[in-house]
């Protein structure tokens, strides 16, 4: 996460009570819908992120900005306030992964695959016709 870049506001975002909240400035990948078993934990059924690079995005509040370390490899944001998660951060990445329902609409998104579909859970079914891969992901 960075200071405020050159380009324009690409988008904004908060959690539910306002105390983290951010700009992004640059690109956001289309949604992702994650069916693994520490999502599904996290936001109680699927995490629907998008994606952007570290430096395009800027904190405007942090207040309530707190990290769990998920993995050895990656956290989670969430608002220790309001219990918001906004965030999945891949360490080894130059960027990080926004939940899209804290975005400020109109986002632009669309949802474009399902990942971890062999971990989703067993009340419901996936029938968007989506791509949809068992285990991992594809970039972008």
């Amino acid at each position: 996460m960075s200071e405020a870049r050159d380009s324009a506001i690409r988008a904004r975002g908060q959690c539910l009570c306002g105390a983290v909240a951010y700009e992004v400035r640059g690109p956001m990948r289309d949604v992702v819908n994650c069916h693994c078993e520490q999502c599904r934990r996290t936001h109680g059924h699927v995490a629907a992120y998008t994606r952007v690079q570290r430096a395009d995005l800027t904190m405007t509040e942090a207040r309530g900005l707190k990290w769990f370390t998920s993995s050895g490899a990656a956290r989670r944001g969430f608002c220790q306030e309001c219990g918001a998660s906004l965030f999945w951060d891949m360490l080894s990445r130059d960027s990080i992964s926004i939940a899209a329902g804290c975005i400020d609409p109109p986002t632009g998104l669309k949802t474009i695959r399902h990942i971890f579909v062999a971990s989703k859970g067993d009340y419901y079914e996936i029938e968007d016709g989506l791509e949809c891969l068992a285990k991992g992901h594809v970039s972008p």
